[in-house]
This record gives C-alpha cells, structure tokens and sequence, in this order.
C-alpha cells in the first residue's frame, strides 16, 4: 500500500453512511432504553417510523446486531397458579378459542400467574380486553385467595365504567380456576352485567390470550428484571411496566399501536362528537 493512500484513508472525514449510521445508533439505543430494553428488529423499526425517523427494517436488522441488541424471547415453563374447580356444573364456553372482539367492552379475559421472589412466591391477576389487549385490571398479592382475582375485576370494572360507560353484554373468560367461580366473583360479574365463560379443564389454548398477555408480562419484565425482594418491589415494577404496555407499548394485533391509541382511534371512528369539543 502506498503511504499515501494510508495518510489519505486516515485523514478521510466519516462517509455520509458512517454519519448515518451513528445517529441510527443513538435513536435506536434510546428506543431501547424507553421499552424496557424489549423491542426486536420489527418492532424497533416501526417505533423508529412512528417517530419520523424513515429506515429501511434491514437497516434496523444490521444496526441492532452491531450494537448486541435483540428482543426479548419468550420460553417459560408455567407452572399452573389456579386450581382446577371440579365441577360438573360450571358456565359454558361462550368464547371456543375465539378472542376477537369488536370493540372494547365486548370480551374480556382473566388469567392468574405466579413470580418467585427472595421473600417468597408472589402471585399476579390480570383482566384484559380482547379488542385492543389492553390490561384493564391487574393485582398483585402474595395468597391465591379469591380476594386477588376479585380486586383485579373491581380494578378492571372502575377502569371500565368509571366514565358512565355500561357492561351489559360484556363477556368474562377464564380458566377453571376455584377463584374465578367462586359465588362472589361470579356474583360480582352479575352485577357488573356481565355473563361469565371458562374453558375446559388443563387446556391453556382455551384461555390463549391470557396466557399470551402473562408471556409478555413475565418475558418482557419479570425475567428481564429480577431477581425481585418481594410483593413491594416487584408492584411498582408492575405498575410501570403496565402503563407502558397499555400507552406506549407497539402490539401487532393493534396494528402496530399501543393499546390506549387503537382504543382512541376506534372512538373516533364510531362517535366522534365524544372526543371533538364543542364549537
């Protein structure tokens, strides 16, 4: 090589590519650190265009494995948090592995879970609706009684009603769990108007929406973030975690929209006079 070209190569500025690259870089770390350290190359790429930033995916693709970056995977062996209700008289299966829904109101899904802890096991309920998969009640407690599933509905009915909106119709699904058919929970979804649905006995696909969410949940912090103290720590975790879930989180069932907007859109769409104010 002649010494000129090695002095020429090391006085040379960055090339556009390499400028580019760089901003990439620092747009696509912070992405990463805002999301809870869990987007992958798909979903990385159309935060990044949501926020004006144009970028082919496969720019994406060669910019996160240079930086060591990769999506949260999922593989958890799950253990079963409810216990099976053996009863021969029990409410049907209104929903038959179907979770699409409509609207929001229209079908709700319920699921328990459980996090180990240093200072034992925590168990985690969470009610969500299948329109937009937003997380809608949650309740985190260190007992499975029925007080855990039952604060999550009450969380799940304000959060729904609150503003006058009315449950009527609304359907509620749900394993076999003694907790979900206990008379007061079932009782408390009466009055709330709704009609209560559970699947068949240890079979998950039949609450398959449920155990997605609690996938995400435990993939996307749980493992992510612990070792966990205990119910105090891992609460505000929960907490944090759900209100980006629900307001910033990307999901590919709201067409790439965090719960809270595909709920937005869908209300403007069907009654726009409720979100225009008044000339």
């Amino acid at each position: 090589m002649a010494t000129s070209t090695y002095y020429a190569a090391k006085s040379r500025p960055p090339s556009a590519r390499a400028v580019r690259d760089a901003q990439l870089m620092a747009e696509i770390t912070t992405v990463w650190n805002e999301n809870f350290e869990v987007y992958g190359v798909r979903t990385m790429w159309k935060e990044l265009n949501r926020r004006g930033t144009r970028v082919a995916r496969c720019t994406v693709a060669r910019l996160m494995k240079r930086l060591g970056l990769a999506g949260a995977i999922r593989g958890d062996h799950k253990r079963p948090a409810t216990i099976s209700e053996a009863l021969t008289d029990r409410p049907a299966d209104l929903v038959e592995r179907d979770f699409t829904a409509l609207s929001p109101n229209r079908l709700w899904v319920a699921g328990l879970t459980y996090i180990p802890t240093a200072s034992g096991f925590v168990y985690a309920a969470l009610v969500i609706d299948a329109f937009s998969r937003m997380i809608v009640g949650w309740r985190l407690a260190d007992h499975l009684r029925t007080d855990l599933v039952l604060d999550a509905l009450e969380m799940a009915i304000w959060h729904r009603s609150g503003d006058g909106r009315r449950l009527d119709g609304l359907i509620h699904h749900s394993d076999r769990g003694c907790q979900y058919l206990s008379i007061r929970y079932t009782e408390r979804l009466a009055g709330a108007g709704a009609v209560c649905s559970v699947g068949s006995r240890g079979d998950s696909y039949d609450n398959a929406l449920a155990e997605s969410t609690i996938g995400l949940y435990k993939t996307e912090l749980i493992h992510r973030r612990g070792p966990w103290n205990g119910l105090d720590d891992l609460e505000i975790a929960t907490m944090e975690y759900i209100d980006w879930y629900n307001n910033r989180r990307l999901h590919s069932a709201c067409n790439d929209l965090p719960p809270a907007e595909f709920e937005t859109h869908y209300r403007i769409r069907t009654a726009p006079a409720i979100l225009t104010p008044a000339s």
